[in-house]
């Protein structure tokens, strides 16, 4: 976490004034040791009035929050980080529980509901989400409105675009195919989103090592 420089901050009250300080002084400090240090200056303040304050200030862009990754080894290490890459298991799970559903549960079977929930959310969300995961790895590139509208979007546009490459093959535009391309799509390119995001992860670990 650091202060942001402006020419034109406007005027800020005394404890505010302690927390831009105090970031001032202490570039790099972590969210927990400020949090331990205002608790120590400040014992007026509770927890949530801390958080407030300093997601207000986040906000304001008057200072920046800024995702320290722990230190990794390998793409193996990386993964293993439920937080960071549940929505590449998600992904994936729904993509294989939809080709699941639509080859393993008969027409005529009341669970076909499952099939139809899962197809919808699967064709009409899935490949758009994880294409924009794999463009805009960084989570401060656009909020989650920006991220949901434009994953709807692009899902739109891919799956007629995978429809009509498919009718230039022998397999053809059926059922069977458009599935599988769908899956295979979708698991490779969450799966470069998922590379991409550890590139990253690398690179700020680096920048943070002493």
């Amino acid at each position: 976490m650091k202060k942001n420089h402006s020419p034109t901050q406007p005027e800020i009250g005394s404890t505010e004034q302690q927390v831009l300080t105090y970031l001032e002084e202490n570039r790099g400090i972590t969210v927990d040791s400020l949090f331990k240090a205002l608790e120590a200056k400040l014992p007026a303040l509770t927890e949530a009035e801390i958080t407030d304050l300093v997601w207000r200030l986040a906000e304001e862009d008057r200072v920046d929050l800024e995702d320290v990754p722990p230190a990794l080894n390998s793409m193996r290490e990386y993964m293993r980080l439920w937080d960071r890459n549940l929505w590449f298991y998600l992904s994936v799970a729904i993509s294989l529980l939809t080709g699941l559903a639509v080859f393993g549960l008969p027409t005529e079977s009341p669970l076909v509901v499952v099939r139809y929930i899962l197809g919808s959310v699967f064709v009409l969300f899935i490949p758009g989400y994880v294409t924009v995961e794999a463009l805009f790895p960084k989570g401060r590139e656009m909020d989650g409105i920006e991220r949901f509208a434009l994953s709807v979007g692009l899902s739109l546009a891919l799956v007629p675009l995978i429809g009509l490459l498919l009718n230039y093959t022998p397999w053809g535009i059926r059922l069977t195919p458009i599935v599988l391309s769908l899956v295979v799509f979708t698991v490779g390119v969450a799966g470069v989103g998922a590379g991409r995001r550890f590139k990253l992860a690398l690179e700020r670990f680096e920048l943070k090592r002493p």
